[in-house]
C-alpha cells in the first residue's frame, strides 16, 4: 500500500542497497513506506527487507517507471550518471512529477547537469547527501545535506525523516552535494592531519596516551580525534572509522574539482590529496584511514 504523506504518494524506489542504503531501506519499509529496490550483486543481504514487504526489481528503469520517488544511494557521480543516463536508463523511464533524491556523494557540477535533464523530463531532482556511518543508517539517524526547491524539500521531509535524524537545507539544487564535500574535506583533512601527527609522535617515542589526553584537553579535541584515537590506544581498533583511503581520495578529489569549478582556493586540500593519493599509488587504498598512522611511518 502506498502512503499519502506531505502531498506526495510515496511509492519509493531505491537504487543501491549497500552499507548505507540498507539502513535507508530498512527504515523506510519498517516505518510503513511502500519500498521497491533494485536487485544488484553489490547489495547487502535483503531477506529482512523482503520479509517486511519490500518489492525487488531486476530493472532500475522498470522500477522507476512505477514509483513516485526514486532514491539513489550509489558510490559517486559516475555511478549516478550510469543509473540515470547510462545502463540504468532511469531518466527515460521517469513519469512527470517523479522525484529523484540523490543521497550519493557527487560532484556538484554533474549534479546540476543531471538535474536539468531530469527537469526537462518533467520530473524533479533533490540532492540529499549523507553524513555519519552505516551504524546510524541502520538506526535511522543519518544527517542529510539537502539541495533543491524549498517547497519540494518540505514535501519530502516526512519520507526523509524516516531515516534521518537531522536535515540541513543548503539551498538550490547542487548545494546539498556542495555541503557534503565541504563537510568531508574538514573531516578527512582533520583525520589526515592527526594520523600524520601520531605517526611523527610514535617515531619520536611520545607516549600515545599522553598525546591523546593532551589533544582532548586542548585545541585538538573533537570527533576526528575520537575516531582516530582508538587505533593507538586500543591496539589497532578501527571500529570508530571504517572508512577507506580510496573512499577518502574520491571525496577529496571531488572537493578539489568543486573548488576548481568555483575558482576557490584549495591549497590545504591539495596537501590532503597528496597524502591519500600517495598511499593509493603504494597499493594501500583498501586500508582504513586510522591505519595511515602506521603507513606514514614508512
Amino acid at each position: 500500500m502506498t502512503q499519502e504523506r506531505g502531498g506526495l504518494v510515496e511509492k519509493i524506489g531505491l537504487v543501491g542497497v549497500g552499507l548505507m542504503g540498507h539502513g535507508i531501506a530498512k527504515n523506510l519499509v519498517t516505518k510503513g513506506w511502500a519500498l521497491n529496490y533494485v536487485d544488484h550483486p553489490g547489495n547487502q543481504p535483503t531477506d529482512d527487507l523482503d520479509a517486511a514487504g519490500a518489492v525487488k526489481w531486476n530493472s532500475a528503469a522498470d522500477m522507476a517507471a512505477a514509483c513516485d520517488v526514486v532514491v539513489l544511494c550509489v558510490t559517486g557521480s559516475p555511478q549516478v550518471e550510469d543509473v540515470l543516463i547510462g545502463s540504468g536508463g532511469v531518466l527515460a523511464a521517469l513519469k512527470p512529477g517523479t522525484v529523484i533524491v540523490d543521497c550519493s556523494t557527487a560532484i556538484p557540477a554533474s549534479t546540476q547537469k543531471l538535474a536539468a535533464q531530469v527537469e526537462a523530463q518533467g520530473a524533479h531532482f533533490v540532492d540529499a547527501a549523507m553524513t555519519r556511518t552505516p551504524k546510524e543508517a541502520e538506526e535511522g539517524r543519518l544527517n542529510l545535506l539537502v539541495g533543491g526547491a524549498p517547497e519540494l524539500v518540505d514535501r519530502l521531509r516526512p519520507m526523509l525523516g524516516a531515516f534521518a535524524e537531522n536535515i540541513f537545507y543548503a539551498g538550490a539544487t547542487g548545494t546539498g552535494h556542495q555541503l557534503k564535500l565541504l563537510h568531508n574535506i574538514v573531516s578527512l583533512g582533520s583525520v589526515t592531519l592527526l594520523t600524520e601527527v601520531f605517526a611523527c609522535a610514535q617515531k619520536g617515542g611520545v607516549d600515545m596516551g599522553a598525546l591523546v589526553d593532551c589533544l582532548r584537553k586542548g585545541g585538538g579535541s573533537g570527533v576526528a580525534l575520537e575516531r582516530v584515537a582508538p587505533y593507538v590506544l586500543d591496539d589497532g581498533a578501527l571500529d570508530q572509522m571504517r572508512f577507506t583511503v580510496s573512499n577518502a581520495a574520491k571525496d577529496v578529489a571531488y572537493y578539489s574539482q568543486m573548488a576548481s569549478d568555483l575558482d576557490a582556493e584549495a591549497a590545504v586540500a591539495a596537501g590532503v590529496k597528496t597524502v591519500v593519493d600517495g598511499q593509493i599509488e603504494k597499493g594501500n587504498g583498501g586500508a582504513f584511514m586510522p591505519e595511515l598512522i602506521k603507513l606514514l611511518q614508512g
